[in-house]
């Protein structure tokens, strides 16, 4: 098994190796406003839509009641583009959000319009995916990504009504440095039917660059932006880029520059307080990695290091943060908040069915019915209702006379209980330790043979209880917070 805090690297740097103020010094704009205006109308059908939000990345400003804006850009904007309203559909280009445009004059007066295409149903009700670190570093990688991931999305939306709604978050490590393959990533999207924003990751920067500010240029000729807002329904969208690049190559900081919080601001001025919002980012803003390992710091790259800046942005609405990165699946909860770090499509970087926790390779699915918002998660090749994995007794070397469950998308609202031979024995003991699958397939300096630097990481979401001696039949029986029940049943003997 890898050295683990070599193994944590691979999300950033120690706290001790690197003091934050110091990277962060040139994150504000240095300059302001230039000599180009941008002038243009956001319309549907020949119609002006009032009250649009349009930003240069700096400023946001509204539509007027006949569709028309104007905004003094900023000399370091490279778009111009707007926060798509609720009751429109998605433009997009092979599944790909388009809702920008690219700013290619920095004096005069430039004109930039918007068209979209109204929705014939309800928006209040519809779904939407998170696709985190589908990680393609090889060709062979992208056809995993578009021959199962993509049709196993693809086939998930056939088992909706026709005509339900859907879009996908892809929640950045589109690649693993080989920008090429974003073209594989794109087909994969394509093939899925789904339109997808996009979030920058890690993976996504380029590295040659001297600063931050440089590190995003292939990432935004391919997607457009890196932080963004849209809406759909009652539900107003976010996508942040909290990957800070520090000049170094491949080393990097969980951090939201002073100019994107300032959008920020502006756009949530705009969204009613106690509405639900949705952010999606790449880092978790936090996570129990530092308690499970019992670390005395955080590794920068594992979190945001100014998420109470973000927090306090947030704290009048009802937020659900959606991140990647760690390629484990977990959530927090906490006044108004909950974070979703997610399962990953690639799992272990591809090195087989599970992620290095045990979560089967995957996606986090959300249904969301006006202000609220249910979830599960979709593993790649099975059954919707595939919801947790029980081992037998021995198949853990800490645990030898206990069975084990591993119930992937477990948060506390949920309820784990156990029968033996069809006699209630109640609730499972929850701990703190690795699943007995992912130590055979990833641990030791020799597994897994693709990736050696992967191995198993500690997860909350284990389950255990100690059958008799004669026991036969143990059957775990899982409760989600929203009353769906899933069960596994094995035989001992």
């Amino acid at each position: 098994m890898l050295n683990r805090r070599s193994f944590l690297k691979n999300f950033g740097l120690a706290g001790a190796a690197f003091t934050t103020p110091a990277a962060i010094a040139h994150a504000a704009p240095i300059s302001y406003n230039t000599g180009l205006v941008i002038k243009g109308r956001v319309q549907s059908n020949g119609n002006g839509i009032a009250g649009v939000a349009v930003t240069d990345g700096y400023t946001v400003t509204t539509t007027d009641k006949k569709g028309n804006y104007s905004i003094n850009a900023h000399s370091a904007a490279e778009f111009v583009y707007i926060s798509i309203p609720a009751g429109h559909a998605f433009p997009n280009e092979k599944g790909i959000a388009q809702f920008y445009q690219p700013i290619t004059s920095k004096e005069g007066s430039v004109k930039a319009d918007f068209t979209l295409e109204k929705l014939a149903a309800d928006d209040t009700k519809h779904q939407f995916v998170v696709w985190a670190d589908t990680q393609i570093i090889s060709e062979k990688d992208g056809e995993l990504l578009k021959k199962e991931s993509a049709p196993d999305l693809k086939q998930l939306v056939a088992s909706y009504p026709q005509g339900s709604l859907f879009h996908g978050i892809g929640c950045g490590d589109l690649v693993w440095d080989h920008f090429e393959l974003f073209d594989d990533y794109k087909e994969a999207v394509g093939i899925s039917g789904v339109p997808f924003f996009n979030v920058i990751g890690n993976h996504d920067m380029d590295i040659d660059g001297g600063s931050d500010d440089v590190s995003a240029k292939t990432f935004k000729k391919q997607f457009g932006p890196t932080y963004y807002s849209f809406n759909r329904g009652k539900v107003h969208y976010i996508v942040l880029d909290n990957v800070f690049f520090i000049g170094t190559a491949k080393k990097y900081i969980g951090y939201l520059t002073e100019a994107q919080l300032s959008w920020l601001a502006q756009d949530l001025a705009l969204v009613k307080p106690g509405s639900t919002v949705v952010v999606g980012n790449h880092i978790p803003t936090d996570t129990g990695n530092q308690r499970r390992n019992k670390l005395t710091e955080e590794a920068i790259g594992g979190t945001v290091a100014n998420r109470n800046q973000l927090y306090k942005l947030l704290k009048p609405y009802k937020v659900h943060i959606m991140s990647g990165h760690t390629h484990v699946n977990e959530k927090w909860e906490k006044d108004n908040m909950i974070e979703h770090v997610h399962g990953t499509v690639c799992g272990a970087w591809w090195t087989g069915p599970i992620c290095s926790d045990g979560t089967p390779n995957g996606y986090g699915v959300y249904e969301v019915d006006g202000d609220d918002i249910k979830w599960y998660y979709k593993s790649t090749g099975k059954e919707k209702d595939h919801q947790l994995r029980v081992y037998k007794k021995g198949k853990l070397a800490n645990a030898p006379d206990e069975v084990v469950a591993n119930v992937w998308n477990w948060d506390p609202k949920w309820k784990i209980e156990w029968w033996e031979d069809d006699q209630a024995k109640g609730l499972m003991e929850q701990r703190v330790e690795f699943d007995p699958w992912s130590v055979e397939l990833h641990g030791g300096p020799q597994l897994p043979k693709k990736h050696k630097f992967v191995e198993p990481t500690l997860t909350d979401h284990l389950f255990f209880a100690k059958p008799s001696a004669a026991a036969k039949k143990i059957t775990v029986q899982a409760t989600d917070r929203f009353g769906n029940v899933f069960k596994e049943t094995i035989q001992l003997v």
